[in-house]
């Protein structure tokens, strides 16, 4: 296949998909709905929780299904399939997960852990966290797949 060919097939694809302009600016829209909608007061930090078999392999809001075992969490405004870096304000632990479900479903709460993103933080029940939107991947997400699937 010649270069041209391949130049015009990246082009056509990217046109008819929108992939470029969403990754482009996801991650500006990510960061700005986090700084805008969901950073609490400078002195009261964010609180996480975790969540794990109860809702281990039900299905999620991205379309995947929950595995408690991967380093998931839940967010009630960050774009689905973003990733975050999440750091544990008691011990100052770091880790980076992927939102893939909505929620938490409680008002004092900002961020739900899957269990495993709970134990790499070092949580136990409750945590004060920070988060730092990182990068999209706007094809990541079960719905998205299907979609270009359908497509192709």
């Amino acid at each position: 296949m010649s270069k041209l060919s391949l130049a015009v097939i990246v082009i056509a694809s990217s046109y008819f998909f929108n992939l470029v302009g969403v990754v482009e600016a996801a991650p500006r829209h990510a960061k700005q709905m986090h700084e805008n909608k969901n950073h609490q007061k400078a002195n009261k930090p964010m609180t996480a929780s975790w969540y794990g078999a109860q809702f281990h392999g039900k299905k999620t809001a991205s379309g995947e299904v929950f595995n408690m075992y991967e380093m998931t969490a839940a967010h009630k405004s960050l774009p689905l399939s973003s990733y975050v870096e999440v750091t544990n304000l008691k011990n100052h632990r770091s880790i980076v997960v992927r939102i893939n479900d909505r929620g938490p479903f409680h008002s004092s709460r900002s961020m739900d852990l899957s269990l495993a993103a709970a134990k790499e933080l070092g949580m136990n029940g409750t945590t004060p966290i920070d988060i730092t939107p990182v990068a999209y991947n706007p094809l990541s997400t079960q719905a998205n797949r299907n979609k270009l699937n359908k497509r192709g």
